[in-house]
């Protein structure tokens, strides 16, 4: 084999590597920022954000965690899961969206009332719960530190109820059966080395810019390696010419 068509041979399968690199990028990057899409309305089924989740005829254990969210979670996580964000907290009337006036949850709260932190995690998304690397490990820690105000207000049932509809959310757990002491440690949470990397990554960068540089190095790629081989059967084309 001629070094021109080596040469030509590594320029194509490279080619090919880098889009197959893009598409599993692509792929990844969108299962990784969907990974509740469509289980969300079970939390919010009615067109006003804050109002209390229906429960469907035959609930599961996840279907009743919802309204246990609903009740003791949602103020400071967000009704979709997504921490206290601006666009959560303008949900609510203009003299009750910030958090932390005097009197209110910063400084000196009112009698009986706690001071709320400036950040508080997201519980569903591709980021969320990544400290825990089990079922067990996630209900071990509500049942002892939340709510945040009143730890250790829920029952034991109550924070079953409420991690089965986390981990239904985050696609962990299908929700169908009930979760508890017999199988929660066999339900791992934390996603596989490459995965993590990704989620790291799209934390870092956001998604948009991790696809255009997918698709950017592909395209400079592939492109290259069209010239080049155009430029080869130029050159070739013209020796035999002379």
């Amino acid at each position: 084999m001629s070094r021109t068509r080596l040469r030509d041979l590594v320029l194509h399968l490279s080619s090919m590597v880098w889009v197959a690199l893009m598409g599993w990028g692509v792929f990844a990057l969108d299962r990784v920022s969907n990974v509740s899409a469509g289980r969300l309305a079970a939390l919010t089924p009615t067109p006003d954000r804050l109002a209390q989740p229906t429960l469907p005829p035959a609930p599961t254990q996840a279907d009743r965690g919802a309204q246990v969210y609903w009740l003791w979670c949602l103020p400071c996580h967000g009704d979709r899961g997504q921490g206290l964000t601006d666009e959560f907290r303008a949900l609510y009337p203009p003299e009750d969206n910030n958090c932390w006036l005097r009197g209110c949850h910063g400084k000196n709260p009112y009698e009986e009332g706690f001071v709320v932190p400036r950040y508080i995690p997201p519980l569903i998304g591709p980021t969320a719960l990544q400290r825990f690397a089990t079922a067990e490990q996630l209900h071990a820690y509500i049942q002892v530190n939340m709510p945040y105000w009143r730890p250790g207000i829920l029952s034991d049932d109550e924070v079953w109820m409420v991690t089965a509809f986390l981990l239904r959310e985050n696609g962990y757990w299908p929700g169908m059966e009930p979760l508890g002491p017999a199988n929660a440690s066999r339900v791992a949470l934390r996603s596989p080395a490459s995965a993590s990397l990704v989620v790291r990554m799209v934390e870092r960068l956001g998604t948009s810019l991790l696809f255009w540089i997918f698709f950017l190095g592909s395209v400079a790629v592939v492109g290259g390696g069209i010239y080049r081989r155009w430029r080869s059967s130029g050159t070739g084309a013209s020796r035999e010419v002379s």
